[in-house]
């Protein structure tokens, strides 16, 4: 009896020892699973993360804006100052006053072109057309002749140079993109000239 018992234990062993081995196959084939979908789920985060960056000369959205935002200022703000210009040839009383309003237009017409070709390189679209607070100050000023058209142009070009002096020396010195900052940079001196002669204008009118 002895001899019949000791092998059917034997296989007894052998029986829980191979289910064993079974269960331990089934985990490392999860686990090789689970190492698979993680590695899915890490490469789509990474290309929503790429989908989701724009870039402007090659760099990022966020250190980039800035220099968005002062073309799309500068380009609207050339685009009326062109306008206007155009509006003082035929509206102006003063000689002097047409004679600004005519290097506005000379002056504006080279810069926008200058912007215009910065942006593009930029892959910014400008729009042909002024910002609403652009168009304000044309519609406004259209509607004036003689005196009162040099008085209200001449009060705005100053307001208005002062401003953008302001605009393109921040830019000249802590715009980000090297491009937009040599624009900035080179139109400067020209708005500088502006502002000098429009306040020389403006003078004038008071005495």
């Amino acid at each position: 009896m002895k001899k019949l018992i000791m092998p059917f234990g034997l296989m007894a062993f052998l029986a829980f020892a191979s289910g064993c081995g079974g269960g331990t196959s089934t985990d490392t084939t999860t686990s090789g699973d689970t190492s698979t979908t993680v590695s899915t789920t890490t490469d789509t985060s990474t290309d929503a993360s790429a989908s989701n960056t724009t870039a402007i000369g090659g760099n990022s959205d966020t250190s980039m804006a800035e220099d968005r935002e002062f073309v799309m200022e500068a380009a609207s703000g050339g685009l009326m100052e062109v306008a206007l210009g155009k509006i003082a040839a035929t509206n102006a009383a003063s000689a002097q006053v047409k004679e600004f309003g005519r290097m506005m237009v000379t002056d504006h017409t080279k810069a926008n072109a200058e912007l215009k070709a910065v942006a593009a390189k930029k892959n910014v679209t400008v729009s042909p057309h002024p910002m609403e607070k652009h168009q304000k100050h044309i519609d406004e000023l259209q509607a004036k002749k003689g005196a009162d058209f040099d008085k209200a142009y001449v009060e705005m070009m100053v307001d208005d140079h002062k401003e953008d002096v302001s605009k393109f020396e921040d830019e000249a010195s802590k715009g980000n993109d090297a491009d937009v900052k040599v624009f900035a940079t080179k139109t400067l001196p020209v708005l500088k000239k502006h502002l000098e002669h429009i306040q020389k204008i403006q003078d004038g009118m008071k005495k």
